[in-house]
């Protein structure tokens, strides 16, 4: 059996509940798209993962945001 790397820690960033919000609508959504094989708890961790880090980046426009989960999506996680 494979051990997974530890994930890399996000450094901490406040965002407003509004954002939030979005980002979980985001992923919902973007969870959505993705073929039904990838639907599983490590990718969607791994989609919301990304979601952070795009916010955190500064990124906050739902359709932006949804294309890049689903970028990361695609792949399913190890």
């Amino acid at each position: 059996m494979r051990k997974s790397s530890p994930s890399p820690k996000l450094s901490r960033t406040e965002f407003e509940p509004e954002l939030v919000s979005t980002l979980r609508s985001v992923l919902d959504a973007a969870v959505d798209q993705i073929d039904k094989a990838h639907r599983t708890p490590a990718t969607k961790a791994k989609m919301a993962e990304r979601l952070l880090r795009a916010a955190s980046d500064g990124v906050t426009d739902p359709v932006t945001l949804t294309a890049v989960a689903i970028a990361d999506g695609m792949q399913p996680a190890d």
